[in-house]
C-alpha cells in the first residue's frame, strides 16, 4: 500500500509516522478491542457511508476508494476523541491498531463514488477551475482529485458534505492534523465555497 506506516501530510518537507502516531495514544492503542470484530461492524459502518462506495445519506460522506491510510489517521482522531462526532467516536472506541488499518484497508477497495450533481454553467466552472488552479488543489490531491497517502478522496464526494467541510476548516470548527486546508480556506470568499463543492461532487 502505497505510504502506508508514513503520514504524508501536504505541506512541504513534513512527514509523521503513522506508527509514531498510534504509539502516542498510549495503552488504550494497545487494549482489546470491544466485542464485535470488524467483520461484524462493518456492515454498520458501509449502511450508512454506502456499501458500493456511495453514500446515501446526506451529510454522510462517501468513502468508496478513500485512501487507506486517510481512512487510518481518521479513525484514530475519531478513536482518541480529537475529532468529535459521536456516532464515529462510539464505532472507533475499542479499535486496535491492527483494526484501524483493517477497516482502511476494506474501505479503500470499495468502489469509487458516482458523482452527482447538476453541472455548472460556463462562467462558474471557470471561476472554479481558476480558483482550483490558484489554491494548487490538485498539487495535494492530485489532478484527478482521488487523494492519496493520507490525503483524501474529494471527486464524487457529497456536494453537502463537502460544503461542510469547507466552511469547517474557514472557521477552523474542523480539527485535523495539518493546518494546510485552514490556511487555504481563509484566502476563500463564502461564495467560493458552494462553487468548489459543486465542482468536486460532479468531478468524473
Amino acid at each position: 500500500m502505497r505510504g502506508r506506516g508514513k503520514l504524508a501530510v501536504s505541506r512541504p518537507g513534513r512527514a509523521v509516522g503513522v506508527a509514531l502516531l498510534l504509539a502516542l495514544a498510549g495503552p488504550a492503542a494497545t487494549q482489546p478491542g470491544l466485542a464485535q470484530t470488524v467483520a461484524e461492524r462493518m456492515p454498520a459502518c458501509l449502511g450508512c457511508h454506502g456499501a458500493a462506495g456511495t453514500s446515501k445519506l446526506p451529510g454522510v460522506p462517501s468513502l468508496g476508494a478513500m485512501p487507506a491510510d486517510y481512512v487510518l489517521v481518521q479513525l484514530y482522531l475519531f478513536r482518541e476523541r480529537q475529532r468529535v462526532v459521536a456516532p464515529m467516536n462510539a464505532m472507533a472506541a475499542g479499535l486496535s491498531d491492527d483494526d484501524l488499518r483493517e477497516m482502511g484497508d476494506k474501505v479503500a477497495a470499495l468502489a469509487p463514488p458516482v458523482p452527482a450533481g447538476a453541472p455548472l454553467d460556463a462562467a462558474a466552472l471557470e471561476q472554479v477551475q481558476a480558483l482550483v488552479g490558484k489554491h494548487r488543489c490538485a498539487s495535494c490531491h492530485n489532478a484527478d482529485f482521488a487523494g492519496h497517502d493520507q490525503i483524501p478522496r474529494i471527486a464524487g464526494q457529497r456536494e453537502e458534505y463537502l460544503l461542510h467541510s469547507l466552511r469547517g476548516y474557514k472557521d477552523n470548527s474542523r480539527p485535523g492534523y495539518d493546518a494546510t486546508m485552514s490556511e487555504v480556506t481563509q484566502e476563500l470568499k463564502d461564495a467560493d465555497l458552494p462553487l468548489l463543492a459543486r465542482y468536486l461532487a460532479q468531478y468524473r
